[in-house]
């Protein structure tokens, strides 16, 4: 049995999607989740600024002692974990990634569309990833400011920024969307309400499959009766993102 924490970590409050399907998974784990909020949104940093401010909270778990660290955050997956991987070979990186794998798996002859930050659509990882499945019906929507707007509950602008920016998609009998930022899932009525009824995608199942797997594997499950602990920590220590986070995670 292994009662360290499970560290997961976003630019701000978006990780909450993927932190809820880790509780489904594995309701017997503590889990410390760091809202980096000062420095929201990742997506339009520089890459070394984001690796910058990846090694600072991988440090952070270090000293909290966990097992294995969650990059709950595509941004920072696509910008910093593979050099955190070379820097840190003993740890568990766990990424996370537009789901456009699933669209190969489950939809490949479905019109897609997939939305992220300028940052993810851009990087070589996630360039990688879709000339690999591209599926010749997809739209790469790259999508400043929305996490932001997501972060902030400012709904009246977030509606219209929303509004505008899925506009010229409204007519293109789009079918599935991937959402590719873990902000985006807490919108995902917001967005039906403008496109119609889509399917949506995203990788938290997924996520959480794998880190199962990689504690099974390893004997480091926490098999202990007693209820998980959730831990939140926020960068700019913004009680109004802790009240935020623990109400979406409970709506979960």
């Amino acid at each position: 049995m292994d009662n360290r924490p499970i560290g997961v970590f976003d630019s701000g409050i978006g990780g909450v999607t993927i932190l809820s399907c880790l509780l489904l998974k594995m309701p017997r784990e503590n889990y410390i989740y760091y809202s980096d909020s000062k420095h929201n949104p990742y997506g339009e940093k520089t890459k070394q600024e984001v690796i910058d401010f990846v090694d600072k909270i991988i440090n952070y778990f270090i000293a909290k002692d966990c097992k294995a660290i969650v990059f709950a955050c595509n941004t920072a997956t696509a910008l910093a974990i593979d050099e955190m991987r070379k820097k840190y070979p003993d740890l568990h990186l766990i990424g996370t990634e537009p789901a456009y794998k699933m669209i190969h798996d489950y939809a490949p002859n479905t019109k897609t569309l997939v939305m992220a930050t300028p940052a993810t659509i851009e990087s070589e990882r996630f360039q990688n990833l879709y000339h690999h499945y591209d599926n010749q019906k997809t739209y790469l929507l790259a999508c400043p400011n929305l996490a932001h707007l997501i972060e902030e509950g400012e709904e009246e602008k977030l509606t219209s920024y929303l509004q505008e920016l899925l506009e010229s998609y409204q007519n293109k009998k789009i079918e599935s969307v991937v959402l590719g930022c873990t902000h985006y899932p807490l919108i995902s009525e917001k967005i039906k309400n403008i496109l119609g009824e889509v399917k949506f995608y995203d990788g938290g199942k997924g996520i959480a499959n794998h880190l199962f797997r990689i504690l099974e594997t390893n004997q480091q499950l926490n098999l202990n009766n007693v209820k998980n602990a959730v831990y939140f920590e926020d960068s700019s220590h913004n009680r109004q993102k802790e009240e935020r986070f623990f109400t979406f995670l409970t709506k979960k």
